[in-house]
């Protein structure tokens, strides 16, 4: 064998013995594989919407807006209902406020002529009188005068002249107001010797009429 041939069979040898490219089955696995085994009774669906369940969806949206709407208008009028109250009570107080004065001011300018009296012209006082009473009062007044009070004047020639001290609002309402009244009453007749005061006080009820603010009782305390 020559000195060639035997180089050429030792590179075939080296070639069958030499590690060759990894094939495809000899290459590693990339990576983990989880195998998950399915229940017995195999796997449960979810459940589909019925019908029954969109229409219950369906009619309770309405409802909703119509609760919504009733508990608005309900509000509404709650809310009404509270404004015209307490207007109502704002203008009830505004005019009891107002018929404190003009009930006071009445008042004190009937008290002097009611109760007063001259013997020589008792009927022109006492119709006098009449013009500030109401009611009632007016035909006890006339009564009283009549039946009582002019024979006296008359028989001992009494003569009464009231004034106004001071006077004050016990109570108030729009169409009723009680004044208290302190009134000095000078008297002269031919059964007292000179003049006699006398310190009185009175109670008087004015009442509203269409002619303003009337005397409906008086009460001497």
């Amino acid at each position: 064998m020559t000195a060639a041939a035997r180089a050429a069979a030792k590179r075939a040898e080296r070639g069958q013995h030499a590690p060759g490219p990894a094939t495809d089955e000899e290459a590693p696995l990339a990576g983990r594989t989880v195998l998950v085994e399915a229940p017995k009774d195999g796997w449960d669906d979810p459940p589909e919407p019925t019908p029954e369940a969109f229409e219950a969806d369906a009619s309770e949206e309405p409802r909703r807006r119509r609760l919504l709407t009733a508990v608005l208008a309900l509000l509404l009028v709650a809310g009404l209902v509270a404004v015209a109250v307490l207007g109502w009570q704002y203008r009830e107080a505004r005019r009891t406020q107002d018929a404190r004065g003009e009930a006071l001011t009445a008042a004190r300018q009937a008290a002097p002529v009611v109760l007063s009296y001259d013997y020589q012209h008792l009927d022109r006082d006492f119709t006098r009188a009449r013009t500030h009473l109401t009611g009632g009062f007016r035909d006890e007044y006339r009564k009283t005068t009549t039946a009582v009070v002019a024979p006296t004047a008359e028989k001992y020639h009494g003569v009464v002249k009231a004034t106004v001290a001071t006077a004050s609002v016990v109570s108030a309402a729009p169409e009723k107001v009680v004044v208290l009244l302190f009134v000095n009453q000078v008297t002269q007749s031919t059964q007292v010797s000179g003049s006699r005061l006398d310190l009185n006080r009175v109670r008087m009820t004015m009442s509203r009429t269409s002619e303003g603010w009337k005397v409906s009782a008086v009460d001497a305390l």
